[in-house]
């Protein structure tokens, strides 16, 4: 895995003025965030960037005032409909230098050719579209056609196999980007850890990339986690930490049937909840939504499949039922609280058993005859479509999307593509998995500041104890080691069996250690010293 290294780049006086008259006069700023101002500058001075900003840390503005600044469109790829709307239409409100259109499958097709003529006509500014839009031949050549400078992947977590929203329609955008010549781009995300930053870098082909950290630290949310034991006594524990707030709040639970329990149970002690899942009709999830965000609705009860591009300020707390799989995606659906910048706060309702039913189901390796069955769908059907490839595999759709996107992944490191390399590749990917299901255990039951956990696992290095979460106010997280610690973070290692990684945090007794191969890992510190189990690399 190659090191990025994080740059905080300057704003020059040659276009800090500049700069900070379109800010005022478009887009009604009077002042720039420091990952704001330092990936507005980094694109202006011609670099590709990668933005890592928290969420509500305005990494909109971040290639909005650029695309005005910058002669020629801005193509912004983002992955969903509704997100895409949003933003289009707040481009729309700032006048005229921002007019903005979207090319998607909400559009009709006199719409969509509308949209390419009038941006070929030079009269946008801002076009949107999904990475599916971009694969498709006849929009990718009008695209191509119009010359866009500048382009912003939102989202860009996705394109990574390491991130916990990976898609893979973002996984050729690497190739289909290619084709733009001139044009910078900068990928948007709130959160990615080292490994996810290097995928987006490579998966997105950036060229001469300046990464840009805005810092992940949301000082105004409160991280706790209240242990369970049983069943009832995690849902006793949702229950009372919904009821004992006030304001708007998302309660994320693990399946369908327990968002519409959680909202049934809700609703009967006096919360105004909904439930909101995958299993319900397009029309009504919208319904859902639609009160939730107009404030009709105090608590909405979600699977994963809500949150991304949710613009809600006031949301005052959010509550996990059960544990996620990863850091990761905790993270980024904890950040969808107090976005308006006053206090909210993050519980997570913990048992350990949900995390070894995770485990449980990571996804398997993949049998080596239904892969050469796809192989030989892939070679006999060159000219096919997709869905006549998959006809031809004889497999479940499950299934034949799972080793496709395997396939997909290993041709994309430019590897000859047989039977060993996608299993090779299904086994990292499950490694990967599981390393990250251990990491999201191990902060439930970290003994020592949270925040500080979670900045560590996202590649900061020089944080402290936040003395606002449940472990700080316990005072458990003060418990610092007194001799100086004999690994710093961000320290290249080796182990015999692991392989070469980098260290993510050193506590008294524990190491933590992102291997290039295996994912994480939590080492005895005190074993590691005393067995020389890792071997400092040299820079």
């Amino acid at each position: 895995m190659p090191t990025i290294v994080t740059e905080q780049h300057e704003v020059t006086a040659r276009t800090a003025g500049l700069v900070k008259r379109t800010a005022r006069d478009i887009f009604g700023h009077t002042s720039l965030r420091p990952g704001q101002a330092a990936a507005i500058q980094a694109i202006l001075d011609g670099h590709d960037v990668l933005l890592v900003q928290p969420t509500g840390g305005g990494k909109s503005l971040a290639y909005q005032l650029p695309g005005v600044l910058i002669d020629g469109p801005t193509l912004v790829i983002s992955p969903l409909l509704a997100l895409q709307e949003d933003q289009r239409a707040h481009l729309e409100a700032y006048g005229e230098h921002t007019v903005a259109r979207r090319i998607s499958s909400a559009e009709t097709e006199q719409q969509r050719q509308e949209a390419l003529r009038d941006a070929a006509a030079g009269e946008v500014e801002f076009l949107f579209l999904a990475p599916e839009q971009l694969a498709n031949d006849e929009v990718r050549e009008a695209v191509v056609a119009l010359r866009p400078t500048l382009v912003a992947v939102d989202e860009a977590h996705c394109v990574s196999s390491w991130g916990h929203d990976f898609r893979p329609d973002y996984l050729r955008l690497g190739e289909l980007l290619a084709g733009l010549d001139g044009a910078r781009t900068i990928a948007l995300t709130a959160t990615a850890a080292p490994p996810v930053r290097v995928d987006i870098v490579e998966r997105l082909r950036l060229t001469d990339p300046v990464v840009v950290v805005g810092g992940t630290a949301r000082e105004n949310i409160t991280l706790a986690v209240r242990r369970c034991l049983e069943a009832q006594d995690q849902e006793a524990a949702v229950l009372e930490a919904v009821t004992e707030t006030t304001g708007a709040g998302i309660v994320y639970a693990g399946t369908r049937r327990a968002a519409e329990r959680y909202a049934e149970r809700l609703s009967e002690r006096g919360r105004v909840a909904a439930a909101y899942h995958a299993g319900l009709q397009k029309r009504q999830r919208a319904r859902v939504q639609a009160d939730f965000m107009a404030g009709r609705t105090e608590v909405i009860v979600a699977t994963s499949a809500f949150g991304m591009g949710i613009d809600k300020p006031d949301i005052r707390f959010v509550v996990h039922a059960t544990a996620p799989e990863s850091p990761d995606e905790y993270y980024q659906q904890v950040g969808r609280a107090g976005r308006d910048g006053e206090p909210a706060f993050g519980v997570l309702c913990y048992r350990p058993e949900d995390l070894g039913l995770a485990r449980f189901f990571t996804a398997g390796i993949p049998k080596r005859a239904d892969i050469d069955s796809v192989l030989g769908a892939l070679a006999a059907g060159q000219e096919e479509s997709e869905a006549e490839r998959f006809a031809r595999s004889g497999l479940t759709k499950r299934a034949y999307g799972r080793i496709r996107n395997l396939i997909a992944e290993v041709q994309a490191n430019d590897e000859p593509t047989d039977a060993d390399r996608v299993i090779s590749r299904a086994e990292a990917f499950q490694a990967v998995q599981r390393s990250r299901i251990e990491m999201m255990r191990a902060y439930a039951e970290t003994r020592h500041c949270r925040r500080e956990f979670l900045l560590r696992y996202f590649g900061e290095a020089d944080t402290a104890p936040c003395g606002d979460c449940d472990c700080c106010r316990r005072g458990a997280a003060a418990e610092q080691p007194e001799e100086p610690a004999p690994y710093a973070v961000q320290e290249t290692v080796s182990h015999a069996t692991f392989g070469s990684g980098v260290v993510m945090s050193v506590e008294s007794d524990e190491i933590t250690v992102l291997f290039e191969e295996v994912g994480y890992r939590i080492l005895s510190l005190p074993t590691v010293v005393d067995k020389r189990l890792l071997t400092k690399e040299s820079s």
